[in-house]
Formats: structure tokens, sequence, C-alpha cells
């Protein structure tokens, strides 16, 4: 009571929910989004991987731990019994988990067989499985590409006003990134990377040696963001995945995407050490 989620930092207004998986208590928690802050709404049981969680390898028939989004509506009718009332896939293997070197595929939030009403605590080949009842309950907060799904070994609860203070360093450090990429600086602006960014086959020195490029040939940058999620990433301290919608504007480009970067805290400051489309 009175305590909130610390992984739910912040949610965007689209985002209507959030699921926690606490998978120590084989738990599934739904918040509600309550303009921007997480508001418990209901709790369920769930069956995670015959061989626990962390999943590294293809077949290894554990749960994956992170933050990941629902990409799919599986519909009953187009899939076996044994998926139950539906099904919800979620996009594990995520960026961090392939900077990992973590393979595998087809993690998803399901029901059980119409003769099954449930399965021990650990039953599935990873997948989170409900109770068809709770899979359909659940099912009515999903959206697909927007609904995070973070996958814990516990929820660690935190008072509001420390999630409060987070959001708000966090906010401030997303906020001086955009000014300094708007000031084509490019000194102040790669001063918010890691040394161990990387983003695809690009390492930080080749990073900032295309932006330098890049930036010699603008008269002028705007950067809008828009539609800000932070999550904070299970098992990994001071570890945020923030996605966002960026309008980018110059005198000869203009464009807009869906942008996902992953800050980590070093040496007392938020910096950036992945960036992509989301």
């Amino acid at each position: 009571s009175g305590r909130l989620p610390r992984s739910i930092v912040q949610l965007h207004p689209g985002q209507r929910h959030a699921l926690l998986v606490d998978s120590r208590r084989s738990r599934l928690y739904v918040f509600e989004n309550a303009d921007g802050r997480p508001q418990y709404v209901a709790d369920y049981y769930v069956t995670l991987g015959k061989r626990g969680i962390d999943k590294a390898r293809e077949g290894d028939q554990k749960t994956p731990i992170g933050v990941y989004h629902v990409t799919a509506n599986l519909p009953r009718q187009k899939l076996s019994d044994f998926y139950g009332a539906g099904a919800y896939p979620i996009n594990y293997p995520n960026e961090w988990d392939r900077r990992l070197g973590r393979n595998g595929y087809g993690i998803w939030v399901h029901g059980t067989p119409p003769d099954t009403y449930s399965r021990p605590p650990r039953a599935s080949d990873g997948c989170i499985v409900l109770a068809n009842p709770d899979l359909l309950l659940v099912g009515r907060f999903m959206q697909v590409g927007m609904t995070p799904v973070i996958i814990a070994e516990e929820v660690e609860w935190a008072d509001a006003t420390a999630v409060q203070a987070e959001r708000a360093t966090l906010s401030a450090a997303l906020e001086q990134w955009r000014v300094d990429w708007e000031s084509r600086d490019a000194d102040r602006y790669l001063g918010h990377y890691s040394p161990a960014f990387r983003a695809g086959a690009q390492d930080l020195a080749a990073w900032a040696a295309h932006k330098r490029a890049v930036n010699a040939g603008k008269a002028w940058i705007r950067v809008g963001l828009g539609q800000v999620s932070m999550l904070r990433y299970p098992n990994q301290a001071n570890f945020v995945v923030v996605t966002f919608a960026q309008q980018y504007r110059s005198n000869n480009l203009s464009n807009t995407m869906r942008k996902r970067q992953y800050w980590q805290k070093e040496d007392g400051r938020w910096r950036i050490f992945y960036e992509g489309s989301a």
C-alpha cells in the first residue's frame, strides 16, 4: 500500500496499461496509466519456464528477464488448443538480449488447453501462461506495439517520491541530450554517450565520426520529443529503457520516427549505450 513498482518510471499517454511479472511469486500485475504513473488494477497467477528464468539460449525452457512489448494479438481461431484462449507474442530477444548474445524466439503470453485450468508454477517452455479466464481479462489491457511486459525475478517496490525523483533526473538528462543535439556542438552532444555505446555495427568512435560529419552539413537542427516512456530494467543497476516519438527537422532533412535508447548511470551521470528505432 502506498508504494509503486520501481521499474515503471513513466508511461506515455498512449500506453493505457503495463504488465509486470514477479517470477518468484508467479504473479502478473496489471497497472493502469494514471497521468504517466502506475496505478494497481489486478494481479493473476502465472506459469513460467520449466527451468526457471533468465533465458539465454533457444530451447533452454527458461523465461527471459527484461523489458519487452506486446507485438501481436493471435486469436484463438488461428492457434492450436495448446494455447487456449489466445496468445500475445513479445519482442524477445530485444536489443539488450542480442547484445549479450542471447537467442531463441516464440516467447508469448498465452492460455492453457481447454481441459486444463492452470499449470504448476514452472511448467512452460519459457512462455508466460495464464488460466484462460484470466487471459481473457488480461487481454482487455493489451495494446499491440504499446503495452510493456516487464519480467523480473522479483518486483522492487519504492515510495512515490523516489520514483518521482528518478523520473525527474531521467527527464532532465533526456531534455539536455535534445538541447545539445540542437546546438550542433558535437562534443556536448557526444558527451551523453557511454564509452560502451553500440548501435548495430557502430561503436562510439564510428558513431561520433558519423555525427560530426552530419552536423558539419547542418545550418540548423530542431528536435521534438513526445510520447516518452521510461522503464527500469530488472536485475540491472541504474539501467533504463527510454522510448519516444522523435520529430527531426533541419535545413536539408525532415523525418519522424519511434526511437529507443538504453540509458545507464556511469560515475553519477546518465549516459546512452544503445540507440535505434523502436
